[in-house]
């Protein structure tokens, strides 16, 4: 299926429907309203869905969005009219916010690695959904980090993804909500596009502080001596300016994400942050089975 371009779709949109986009760089779109106390509702989840396609992320600023004590609930209806949404033992809403004594990496306040999501469940969401409860103040980190795996493949060199090709990942987690393993090509295909896609989950490295609860990681396919220059030159093209994007949050942004095409990370932040995000996961329709998860409990 061709997607339509922006051109092809913004005119046939209801004018109280219509909204300001501007390109990110160096990938994404920012949707703001044209019109005061737009509500994120009203809009086209039709066109907004092809953008998120075109662009691999949007971003909806300044709209009236989910507050109040029904919030949680209000996003996750929204969600549905994106398409199912994925229920994990805790519901449907991730409430991401730093615990006290937390016994995991996802509730702390340090860095988090690329990966992508879903690779250790039974089915892989399409698109991630993040809603801003709270942000950060200035200064005090916490950004979400994204990378575009096909941008990053499409402008690597031929020997290198040769040689990214050779290698498959191996990775076990074991946590809260799930106890599984996953072994992937580190080049796979986009599973509705067709396209080379990277999967991989960034190994903590220096400067990620005290990570808590790793997971288990094993690459094979390139020797002793080949792994530094495998790990170095797939970071070096994973942050590449070109293909790296870290989004800092603004209370009430909404981020729709193309976990099939992207990996994301979160930068440090500093603790007691006011930062506080819920996450949903959408799948594709039809759902995606992950054909890489070798065990899950």
């Amino acid at each position: 299926m061709r997607l339509k371009t922006e051109t092809d779709i913004l005119p046939v949109l209801s004018p109280e429907a219509m909204f300001k986009t501007t390109p990110i760089t160096p990938f994404g779109l920012l949707i703001e309203p044209n019109r005061p106390d737009q509500d994120i509702r009203d809009l086209d989840v039709d066109l907004l869905r092809e953008l998120v396609w075109r662009d691999r992320l949007i971003v909806l600023r300044g709209f009236r969005t989910f507050t109040g004590i029904e919030a949680p609930k209000d996003l996750s209806d929204y969600c549905e009219r994106w398409g199912e949404v994925s229920v994990w033992p805790f519901g449907k809403v991730l409430e991401l916010v730093e615990h006290n004594n937390p016994e995991d990496h996802i509730f702390d306040n340090n860095p988090v690695p690329l990966h992508w999501d879903g690779m250790y469940r039974p089915q892989v969401p399409e698109f991630q959904i993040f809603h801003c409860v709270q942000a950060p103040l200035a200064g005090q980190g916490g950004r979400t980090t994204f990378s575009n795996t096909v941008q990053a493949f499409e402008d690597a060199p031929e020997r290198l993804r040769a040689s990214w090709g050779k290698v498959t990942g191996s990775y076990e987690r074991k946590m809260a909500f799930y106890d599984s393993k996953t072994v992937s090509p580190v080049i796979d295909t986009h599973p509705l596009r067709g396209f080379p896609v990277i999967r991989y989950n960034e190994p903590p490295r220096e400067g990620f502080g005290h990570f808590l609860n790793p997971p288990t990681l094993e690459f094979k396919g390139a020797d002793d001596e080949g792994h530094a220059d495998f790990h170095g030159s797939l970071r070096e093209a994973l942050y590449s300016p070109r293909n790296f994007y870290a989004h800092e949050w603004q209370e009430g942004d909404l981020v729709v994400a193309d976990n099939f095409s992207l990996l994301h990370g979160r930068e440090s932040f500093e603790t007691k942050a006011p930062r506080h995000l819920r996450r949903v996961h959408v799948l594709s329709n039809p759902p995606l089975n992950n054909s890489r998860l070798v065990f899950h409990e």
